[in-house]
């Protein structure tokens, strides 16, 4: 009995050597420090071991109005990283033989113009469709994000589109419209809404009590935290918005529930191990290339470990769920300010934890390109005279958006008025090309040379169509 005690006693002094002990919560809290003080919004962070959320904090508040604090029960929206949730939707109605990610996305939505190559449910899981984004066009329409839209609002503006980004499968672009499109598909494959089928399917399986897809704006959530953005002086504004649509964004959920959720990816109760590898699974483009997004999840590193991971960002809240499969370890980070960068965080508190199994070598230095094969300095911008901007100046229309733009001169310059924001200058990079910011115009030509519109780009989406009047 004495040598099996001593032998046992030697084998945890052993293990516990080799597994260092965890920093001290204080190494944590100096990760947020600057939002633990009054009147300042913040996060809150749950750290997962093993399946077990071994630390969770919440700092700084989650209304500042009425002095409320966060705490690991505060519920914030978790804005993208919620798009797990849509794609494990999606894997589970194929489960149960209600579709097939092969499927052409019209054999749902018909609405949709028929673009020529087929639109699959698989392209709109990878961003790889070649949709454009509707967020980034309900901005460029002058859609007010404070204000609510709806899931019609949504489809309508999707489906007006007559082009693509990219014929589908050819590269992989971010597109929210991908992912609320598989809210459509849900509730007409299924016959309930996304919120009812993640609720039965998901979230009450997993015992995720606090957590729902927000589809109705005046709904009223305990524990709710209201979101912020910073205002002038250190100030913050209340910055919230009524969007009722969901797929793209819109869980409701706390760190506690997030941990029951990261739990099911090494004990699959939901879904089982297909659900866990069909969400994991990396898209391929046509070229046979492999890309980083899977489905609804990112394939990454960091700091020589495989890690997968996915960000959320809407109105004021900020999240970040990154998990380390090979050391079950995990880090959930959600904030209530615009500013939080709840992805750096999360990645600094991982940092603390398993630092002596991440590597932290510099990258090797790039090959310096030899004098011969640099090359040519770029032209500088073209010189446009008052004639050449009158000529530009006028009323565009874009029947996609249903909506106006125009282009106007002040001071000698060239300025794009879109609905709803201020005229933004737009500095010549090429003859006829444009840019302000992200936004780029391209002028187009009659056979006649006279100018008949142009086409706008704008990041998520391209070749948006303007039309002179």
């Amino acid at each position: 009995m004495v040598s099996a005690f001593r032998f046992s006693a030697t084998v945890v002094v052993i293990l516990w050597l080799q597994s260092p002990p965890p920093p001290s919560e204080s190494a944590v809290d100096e990760v947020f420090a600057a939002y633990a003080k009054a009147g300042t919004p913040g996060c809150v962070v749950g750290v997962v071991r093993d399946s077990r959320l071994i630390f969770a904090r919440g700092y700084g508040f989650a209304n500042i109005e009425h002095d409320i604090p966060l705490t690991p029960k505060s519920v914030l929206d978790i804005g993208s990283t919620s798009k797990q949730f849509t794609a494990a939707s999606i894997l589970l109605l194929e489960q149960q033989g209600k579709l097939s990610i092969n499927d052409d996305v019209r054999k749902f939505v018909p609405e949709l113009p028929a673009y020529g190559p087929t639109v699959t449910i698989l392209h709109l899981l990878n961003h790889t469709s070649g949709i454009r984004d509707y967020l980034t066009l309900m901005s460029v329409a002058g859609v007010n994000f404070d204000g609510v839209t709806t899931d019609d609002d949504a489809l309508r503006i999707i489906t007006r589109q007559k082009a693509l980004n990219f014929p589908p499968g050819s590269e992989h672009l971010y597109s929210n419209s991908g992912y609320f499109l598989l809210s459509v598909i849900v509730k007409r494959a299924s016959g309930k809404s996304l919120r009812q089928f993640a609720q039965e399917q998901i979230f009450a399986p997993l015992d995720m009590r606090e957590t729902h897809f927000h589809d109705d704006h005046t709904l009223i959530v305990p524990r709710r935290a209201s979101a912020y953005a910073p205002g002038p002086e250190g100030s913050f504004v209340i910055d919230m918005s009524g969007f009722e649509q969901t797929g793209d964004g819109a869980v409701y959920t706390t760190v506690e529930d997030l941990a029951k959720w990261d739990r099911n990816f090494y004990e699959p109760k939901v879904g089982g191990q297909a659900l866990v590898d069909g969400l994991l699974r990396s898209g391929v483009l046509n070229d046979g290339k492999t890309i980083p997004y899977a489905a609804g999840l990112m394939n990454g590193t960091h700091k020589g470990l495989p890690a997968v991971s996915h960000g959320g960002s809407w109105a004021g809240y900020r999240a970040e769920l990154i998990r380390f499969p090979e050391q079950r370890f995990s880090v959930i980070c959600l904030c209530n300010r615009g500013d939080g960068n709840p992805g750096a965080k999360a990645r600094q508190v991982a940092d603390l934890y398993l630092a002596s199994e991440m590597t932290s070598a510099a990258p090797a230095p790039k090959p310096q390109t030899p004098p011969a094969a640099q090359k040519p300095a770029t032209p500088p911008p073209p010189a446009l005279t008052a004639a050449d901007l009158g000529r530009l100046a006028g009323t565009y229309y874009s029947e996609e958006l249903d909506t106006i733009a125009r282009l106007t001169i002040e001071n000698d310059r060239l300025f794009y008025n879109g609905p709803g924001g201020p005229p933004r200058p737009l500095e010549p990079s090429a003859r006829d090309r444009f840019s302000s910011g992200p936004l780029q115009l391209e002028i187009t030509r009659s056979g006649s040379g006279d100018v008949d519109g142009f086409l706008l780009n704008a990041g998520r989406i391209r070749g948006l169509r303007f039309t002179r009047r």
